[in-house]
């Protein structure tokens, strides 16, 4: 069987733990080149993992004419030009989220996606591949729930995390683009609706640096969507006990609600505190099969020539919408979509 070789450019946290993936764990796939503006650990990871080809510079990464496709974790303000470059190759494409860090940016990899309909393109929303999740959205498509009325999103950040967070919040486009896309983006699939108004708030409650990028460390949104149903969503970078993505969605017959507690397993611990469940301390360790899953998915879809549910709309819709939430925040009035 021919693999599918696979440049991937970035090795921070979620793109060391792609590569890696890549590198042994896909055996349709061959991690063939790794690109990272940090020589030094670029070097490391290639030598130790036998990665044939090693770069600084995506654009000659991308210029192998052995690749079939590329994964990218670059800093988001930087993923629309790389699609566009990859796609222009003739590359297979796999972006982790957001699509851009502004819209404008989107119309770019969307004008790439239509101009190459031959290829692949995909978006990492990888809760849509959570086995929870996927079973959350097979039981409301046969009605187990009824109508569904409420989608409820927590997306929380635990606080020993805040440095990277301030570090990278002068290119991250604000809470609303860096973590409430993914909350946005279950909130349009769950409820087959586009918000129609939106209304935001929040502050700097703990870290008041968060503040001169116009942003918070917890902000909220209440929207209602063309179809009257509802979603709030909550992003914080403050949690105390851990990394806690909770989601609910109430329907008029049911209500499901997924990881209402963010145990990191099944176990409980009985000691001299008490009775209580340990939490998972980061994304990575939380949607582990998940990333798995997005991946495979898009390997697939490479070897059987068809396209994947996530599109390049689905990146610049929530987009969109996370500015409009940024620019209710802002202003701290009702935006209309």
């Amino acid at each position: 069987m021919k693999k599918i070789k696979v440049g991937a450019v970035g090795l921070g946290r979620l793109g060391y733990r792609h590569a890696e993936n890549l590198a042994f764990r896909f055996p349709n796939a061959e991690l063939f080149a790794l690109c990272d503006a940090n020589e030094a650990k670029l070097l490391e990871v290639t030598e130790a993992w036998g990665v044939p080809y090693a770069y600084t510079s995506y654009e000659e990464m991308i210029a192998n004419k052995e690749l079939d496709a590329v994964l990218i974790t670059s800093p988001s303000h930087l993923h629309t030009r790389q699609i566009a470059q990859a796609l222009e190759a003739g590359l297979h494409v796999f972006s982790e989220k957001p699509l851009g860090t502004t819209v404008e940016e989107c119309r770019i990899a969307e004008e790439a996606v239509e101009k190459h309909q031959d290829l692949v393109f995909m978006l990492g929303f990888m809760r849509r591949y959570d086995p929870s999740y996927a079973y959350a959205k097979e039981q409301i498509d046969k009605g187990a729930i009824g109508r569904p009325v409420l989608f409820r999103g927590y997306s929380q950040d635990p606080e020993s995390a805040i440095a990277g967070a301030l570090a990278f919040a002068g290119h991250s486009g604000g809470q609303f683009i860096d973590m409430a896309v993914h909350d946005i983006d279950l909130a349009r699939w769950f409820l087959k609706s586009e918000p129609k108004s939106i209304f935001a708030i929040g502050g700097c409650y703990a870290h008041p640096e968060f503040g001169q990028y116009k942003d918070g460390d917890n902000v909220s949104a209440l929207m209602q969507f063309e179809n009257e149903a509802m979603a709030f969503l909550l992003a914080g970078r403050t949690a105390p006990h851990g990394y806690n993505v909770e989601t609910e969605i109430i329907g008029t017959e049911g209500t499901l609600r997924i990881a209402s507690v963010p145990q990191k397993n099944m176990v409980e611990i009985l000691d001299q505190y008490g009775v209580r469940k340990e939490c998972s301390q980061d994304f990575l360790e939380r949607f582990s099969d998940a990333y798995m899953a997005e991946v495979a998915e898009f390997l697939n879809c490479i070897e059987t020539g068809r396209k994947p549910e996530v599109t390049v709309y689905d990146g610049t819709k929530t987009t969109e919408i996370a500015y409009k939430c940024k620019e209710a925040f802002e202003k701290n009035e009702l935006v209309r979509m």
